[in-house]
């Protein structure tokens, strides 16, 4: 694969095939122009409720802020109604939506106990009814994450697939369990092969893929047109440009250290508290902060002091004197 086999999704040509999976709580405004910055081809924002009477709450309007965020802009939406998905996907579409993804992958309990996200997979005639409503409504682009099934008992994915198809989709992917497997196991890349085979618009594949060497591996095993990065992204956004590199038949670049790190680091950080206030700001920036500092030298003693910092200053000093501890020589000994 080369930079030449570029994907699109309706007008937009994506500039290469490694995309950021939609997570609650991690897939902020500030992460995904991060993600997309370090060589994401495309990022979806947090779920989004099709709920009109979350519309308007603090958390929904957040996560409808494009600022600064690179074309096409994708939001994900979920819910078990089909005129409610389609009267979700023209509300985002007029808020700045150009890409509309549906969930119907997510495990959560809080999720599936509404008849949605990934417990749609059990009724394929709304299956097929929430997807013909959404692209008729949405007037952009519509995708599609799901699940290869709701568990081994149902392992329903080609058919599903193959509705969306139908329904004007243009893009699945799929992660590679079922439901009930949540994110136990390995991920079934034969099936993500199979629901390749049995489409014609792009499949991506998702689950498990922590590096460049498994996002090559894993789209020769399975014949996908891209793949999609969750949980290694967090900490690691310079991931993206790693798949990169190595699908263009170049060398991955070596992971950010010393100053790039550093500067990685602080650059996120003042925008988490620029976009959430302070307060907020200071306290979400712990968990990334955590996620960046895994498997380095004093980690436990810097996640600690993290914890310990109140203030975007504080923070910020302690990032610095972490990096500036770790060039003395006593430090790279240790």
């Amino acid at each position: 694969m080369t930079a030449m086999d570029a994907l699109t999704i309706g007008p937009y040509r994506l500039g290469g095939r490694a995309f950021l999976a939609p997570m609650a709580g991690v897939t902020d405004l500030p992460f995904r122009r991060l993600c997309r910055r370090m060589g994401a081809a495309l990022a979806a924002g947090e779920m989004l409720s099709a709920d009109p009477r979350l519309w308007d709450t603090r958390e929904s309007r957040r996560r409808r802020d494009h600022s600064g965020e690179p074309e096409p802009r994708v939001v994900q939406i979920a819910g078990g109604d089909p005129q409610m998905m389609a009267e979700a996907a023209r509300r985002n579409v007029d808020a700045g939506a150009q890409v509309i993804d549906v969930n119907m992958g997510c495990p959560a309990r809080k999720v599936c106990n509404k008849e949605a996200g990934s417990a749609l997979l059990r009724d394929e005639r709304l299956v097929a009814a929430i997807l013909e409503a959404t692209v008729a409504a949405a007037g952009v682009p519509v995708t599609l994450k799901i699940r290869t099934g709701w568990d081994c008992g149902q392992r329903n994915g080609i058919a599903i697939a193959r509705l969306a198809e139908a329904a004007g989709v243009q893009m699945i992917a799929v992660h590679g369990r079922t439901r009930a497997c949540r994110f136990e196991g390995e991920a079934e890349y034969a099936t993500i092969a199979a629901i390749k085979q049995a489409v014609r618009i792009p499949v991506i594949a998702n689950g498990d893929i922590d590096s460049a060497g498994k996002a090559l591996a894993v789209l020769r095993e399975t014949g996908a047109d891209g793949v999609m990065i969750g949980r290694a992204a967090q900490g690691r956004p310079w991931i993206f440009r790693e798949i990169a590199a190595m699908l263009e038949g170049r060398e991955a670049p070596a992971a950010p250290a010393g100053d790039e790190l550093r500067d990685i680091m602080l650059a996120h950080l003042r925008d988490l508290y620029g976009f959430y206030g302070v307060e907020a700001g200071v306290r979400i920036a712990r968990k990334h902060i955590g996620w960046y500092c895994r498997g380095r030298p004093q980690a436990l003693a810097f996640r600690q002091s993290i914890m310990e910092a109140d203030t975007d200053e504080a923070q910020l000093g302690r990032v610095r004197d972490y990096f500036d501890a770790l060039e003395q020589p006593s430090a790279a000994a240790a």
